[in-house]
């Protein structure tokens, strides 16, 4: 079954000025697309394709790609006056995609976004991750491990390219989570997560809620919260070299999350 995607794109990513100062993270390019845009590919890639962008800083600029999306990815003729109309001449891949923009204020963090786009995914599992990292994730796999073990929330337990939220698990159950691990060898979050509606209950749309500060840990504390191992390429983008890292792999024809 095919399941609603949360993507959170709402950060100021201030990390990565020096790229982009212009647009908000989720919307910097690998290649001729947004970051934000490869990620939807991949769950698309495994049949979801039912997105809710939370947005947040400079959401407007993601609005405006969507409504944009079909001018911008196809040839087409356009008859300029009174009648203004457009004739497409090419197809994309992307038709059988369905968008929802939700406004999730601009200085929310992420807790309070994820609260308050509740009306958008009902009472339904959903998928949920990050505007800024991408990976080869098996979502088939994901969805399995998810289903089997009935908890509220799975995280993608990834191998560190660097730094932070360190997942210390035992057979699966997440024990302990640190936002910043001074020790490394642990897996951290990927993001990648898959929800049970239940989630709702850990969240509230105070502004000052971070997801991965107070909500996880009371997963954790309730052992509700349930890491599924990714081993293969997993990579945020929040650094100008990191984002001359995922372009020159796209460049190169070697991305290993791009799938056909």
């Amino acid at each position: 079954k095919h399941m609603k995607v949360v993507i959170v794109a709402g950060g100021y990513g201030t990390r990565i000025r020096d790229v982009a100062d212009n647009i908000p993270k989720p919307m910097i390019p690998i290649g001729p697309y947004p970051i934000l845009w490869h990620i939807m590919k991949t769950y698309a890639h495994f049949g979801h394709q039912d997105f809710v962008v939370c947005l947040g800083y400079k959401g407007e600029i993601i609005k405006d790609f969507f409504l944009n999306y079909e001018a911008r990815t196809k040839d087409f003729t356009i008859s300029l006056g009174k009648q203004n109309t457009i004739e497409f001449h090419t197809d994309h891949n992307e038709s059988d995609w369905n968008v929802t923009l939700a406004d999730t204020g601009l200085k929310s963090m992420t807790g309070a976004r994820i609260a308050q786009i509740k009306k958008y995914v009902g009472n339904e599992d959903f998928m949920l991750t990050y505007g800024d990292g991408v990976g080869d994730i098996d979502i088939d796999a994901l969805l399995k491990f998810h289903r089997a073990h009935g908890k509220t929330l799975t995280v993608t337990g990834v191998r560190p390219p660097g730094r932070f939220g360190e997942l210390v698990n035992v057979d699966g159950l997440v024990t302990e989570f640190n936002e910043k691990p001074q020790a490394t060898g642990g897996r951290i979050s990927g993001g990648y997560f898959v929800a049970n509606a239940r989630l709702f209950d850990y969240l509230d749309d105070s502004d000052d809620l971070v997801f991965e500060e107070e909500p996880m840990c009371k997963l954790v504390a309730d052992g509700e919260l349930m890491v599924y191992e990714h081993n293969k390429f997993w990579q945020p983008m929040d650094t100008s070299r990191e984002y001359s890292l995922l372009n020159d792999l796209y460049i190169k024809g070697k991305a290993p999350w791009v799938k056909g």
